[in-house]
């Protein structure tokens, strides 16, 4: 059975930083591309960001360039997303996604139909 387990969310500050982690189990994230997806409350999801399944390359939301890094360890079959400079407009529910790793986006990380498999959530919520 394929699963996502999502961890590393929590209450930062405004300003501060995170790491989320993608964990997969049942099978192998080398063939897949991982998104990482955040929906707030009243808000419709949006793709944050997403990484080829070669870990060569990545697309980001402007909302979070600069700010926002993913990685991938495929020994480790986690993915990351490591979040600096946190706003509270970052506060949402974050999932990670895995999809089609046979091609990559040209720009964005596609719909929510892109991906097959997807974690529970974790929690970020910035505030001071």
């Amino acid at each position: 059975q394929l699963r996502l387990v999502e961890s590393g969310g929590g209450l930062v500050q405004p300003g501060g930083s995170l790491r989320l982690s993608c964990a997969a189990s049942g099978f192998t994230l080398d063939y897949y591309t991982i998104g990482w997806f955040r929906q707030a409350p009243g808000k419709e999801r949006e793709g944050v960001s997403c990484i080829s399944s070669s870990g060569y390359t990545a697309n980001y939301a402007d909302s979070v360039k600069g700010r926002f890094t993913i990685s991938r360890d495929n020994a480790k079959n986690t993915v990351y997303l490591h979040m600096n400079s946190l706003k509270p407009e970052d506060t949402a529910l974050y999932y990670c996604a895995a999809g089609n790793g046979n091609s990559f986006f040209t720009e964005g990380c596609g719909g929510s139909h892109e991906y097959d498999s997807w974690g529970q959530g974790t929690q970020v919520t910035v505030s001071s």
